[in-house]
């Protein structure tokens, strides 16, 4: 008869971001192990607090599936002597199977006969099979680990209980000097310690101790009770994604409550205020129908209702206090000039084997306008530009963003413009951090977007110059995150991007002063593209771009990374056409013959064409050369597929590799120009067409 399986393990308080991620993964890891151990089951659920990871499993089968399998033992004439008795080493194997040699048959295999035996498997009581749950409590990863007592085993936080139960039965379970049983505990303040009688009623009784172990309706508990007191106080609230999951894996019995603070802190900037409310206090801001802040927010308690306005007054003292400090921050801000706060930046290290963050602004200044001159910004863009990278670290030495370094180039901007410097300029310096995650936002103005790309390239140059690369996992600086940013940001903007020459021009102007700039970036360019390449790879990857187009896209000889993009949705779109097969082999012919083209020059005499093939693929190839540069990918993608007759024509009435070293090479001439071409689209030899 089916049975249902609960497993609770009781934990001192979790963080809050690994609580959910957590669930999910003993959720994952007892779904593999009831797969692994035969024992179906129809359902599973998993529950979570800061306190417990719990997964209940539905109708599990009381023993194992029984199983059959044919096992292959030693060649027949090992396991034959010569009299045709069965030798020792058929009779070890049958043994060593549970078997007798009557249940030998012989099979062939590749040419020999082999002894093969079915053996079958009885399927064990699932009570049995439970008894290895261990295994799955102790095989959780946390991002970080601890271990107490004189114990040398580390989990998430010290384990204080295990519930294990089959129905009504408990699982023998040890893990140090906690045994499974049937006891739990309820809310740390306003709920007992119970025990559950069968494992179906795991739910319901924690919700008499005041926890709610479903993470699902805990976060419907607190989303009903914001939109109550919203509708009540004519509140909007936009609930936070990430801070709501937050707050949930914080308590176990929520219950939201409204605090106040004072109006006059509303004359700090808003970003602020949202800071010190959400990353320091996890409480949701309050806006007016116009969306406009207010002076009040929205907390979680994990508790129940009983004295809550004592709550409301503690909270609010906090945040007071925190609010105290901002605003003397600001106003201490204010005093200061930009120019001030530049010069400090001489003392702030970047890292002490580049130099100073004035040094990098000195740098970033350089590489800023290169690329802004070569994506093309106009004449009043540059100079704002410029103006920019003078000045887009200074708000890392102010009071705020001592406190607060969340808002790191965001008060950047707020000072800039309270300093009277251009809307453009300010928006650039709080840009210039975008994106802050992979799939991040992006820079929207222009500006902006190459500040970016100047600060994030620079940072990249500079890194594999002083030899500090990540490995492996290892990436202490971020630099993959950074570079994908710049793929991501040159992709939206479509600019021209060619990055070994912009590498190499900033590298010229930086090597010129080391001692303006603090460090030389001759060492390293080639890492840097490849390292450029393996991101650009990630973000195609992403985009579910073919591997093999991937491997077309990245390996051309194509310099401009924009094209590159191009290149790879063109071929996306026409890897269903009916000539796109044939074209592409036509093509890859071409191309693989031409490498052994040892002279290169790539100079055709058609004085020396033997048939009229020759002349035709002259013909077409001139054509399509000297309408190549102006043409746009996606002209040049059909003049390329165009060819296909052409050299199928060609290559039926030519021999390429002829003894006539002239002829040979003035061949082999023909098909490097082509194969220039179509390089510099795309490597179309590492397409698959089979």
């Amino acid at each position: 008869m089916a049975k249902d399986l609960l497993l609770e393990i009781g934990l001192e308080e979790m963080p809050a971001h690994v609580v959910t991620p957590s669930m999910k993964q003993l959720e994952t890891k007892i779904t593999a192990f009831l797969d692994d151990n035969r024992l179906s089951f129809s359902s599973i659920k998993a529950y979570s607090t800061p306190r417990r990871l719990a997964v209940l499993v539905s109708e599990i089968v009381d023993k194992q599936e029984d199983i059959q399998e044919e096992v292959k033992g030693p060649s027949k004439k090992i396991a034959l002597d010569q009299e045709g008795n069965w030798s020792k080493a058929a009779q070890g194997f049958v043994r060593g199977q549970g078997v007798t040699t009557d249940d030998i048959t012989f099979k062939e295999l590749k040419g020999e006969e082999y002894v093969y035996v079915t053996k079958y498997i009885p399927g064990k009581p699932a009570e049995e099979v439970l008894t290895d749950l261990t295994q799955v409590i102790t095989s959780l990863t946390f991002p970080v680990t601890m271990h107490w007592n004189q114990y040398d085993f580390e989990y998430i936080r010290p384990i204080h209980w295990i519930v294990a139960l089959l129905d009504e039965e408990i699982i023998p379970l040890q893990i140090l000097d906690v045994k499974s049983g049937r006891a739990s505990r309820g809310h740390r303040f306003l709920g007992n310690d119970l025990t559950f009688a069968t494992a179906k009623e795991y739910e319901e009784k924690l919700a008499t101790e005041f926890v709610i172990a479903d993470p699902m309706k805990r976060q419907e508990m607190i989303t009903e009770q914001i939109a109550e007191i919203a509708a009540k106080e004519n509140f909007v609230v936009n609930l936070d994604v990430d801070l709501l999951e937050e707050v949930n894996n914080l308590v176990e019995y929520p219950t939201a409550f409204v605090g106040n603070f004072a109006d006059k802190y509303l004359a700090v900037p808003e970003e602020v205020l949202v800071t010190s409310m959400k990353e320091h206090q996890r409480y949701f801001d309050v806006r007016n129908q116009e969306g406009l802040l207010l002076p009040h927010f929205i907390s979680v308690r994990n508790g129940n209702n009983v004295k809550l306005e004592n709550v409301a007054k503690g909270n609010e003292k906090v945040l007071t206090a925190r609010l105290e400090d901002a605003e003397f921050f600001y106003n201490e801000d204010k005093k200061l000039t930009i120019d001030e706060l530049v010069e400090k930046l001489k003392n702030v290290t970047f890292h002490e084997k580049i130099g100073s963050m004035y040094e990098k602004m000195q740098r970033v200044g350089v590489s800023a306008q290169i690329i802004g001159e070569t994506v093309g910004l106009t004449n009043e863009e540059l100079e704002d530009l410029k103006r920019a990278s003078e000045i887009y670290k200074f708000d890392l030495v102010t009071n705020m963003v001592g406190e607060f370094p969340e808002l790191q180039g965001i008060m950047g901007e707020k000072y800039t413009l309270l300093q009277g410097e251009k809307p453009a300029v300010a928006q650039a310096i709080r840009e210039h951090y975008l994106p802050i995650s992979s799939e991040g936002e992006l820079p929207e103005s222009n500006i902006g977007a190459v500040l970016a790309i100047a600060d994030k390239m620079d940072s990249l140059q500079t890194f594999f110059a002083a030899g500090m690369l990540p490995s492996g996992s290892n990436d202490p600086y971020a630099l993959r995150r950074q570079t994908y940013g710049i793929v991501r940001i040159i992709e939206a903007k479509s600019w021209y991007f060619p990055l070994i020459k912009l590498q190499q021009a900033i590298g010229k102007k930086i090597n010129s002063d080391e001692a303006r700039f603090g460090i030389q970036l001759a060492s390293g360019q080639k890492e840097v593209a490849d390292f450029f390449k393996a991101r650009l790879r990630q973000r195609l990857h992403s985009e579910d771009t073919r591997h093999d187009v991937i491997d077309a896209v990245v390996n051309s000889e194509q310099e401009d990374v924009t094209k590159l993009f191009k290149a790879a949705n063109i071929l996306n779109r026409h890897l269903q056409d009916d000539n796109f097969k044939t074209s592409v082999e036509a093509l890859t012919r071409a191309i693989n013959l031409a490498k052994k083209n040892e002279a290169n020059s790539g100079h055709v005499d058609p004085n020396l064409f033997e048939n009229e093939s020759e002349q035709a693929l002259f013909d077409a190839v001139a054509d399509l050369e000297q309408k190549f540069p102006r043409q746009t990918m996606e002209e040049n993608y059909q003049g390329l597929m165009d060819l296909r007759p052409v050299i199928e024509a060609y290559f039926d009435a030519t021999m390429v590799m002829v003894d006539d070293e002239r002829i040979r090479r003035n061949r082999l001439n023909q098909l490097q120009i082509i194969a220039k071409m179509a390089l510099a689209f795309a490597s179309l030899d590492e397409l698959l067409t089979k």
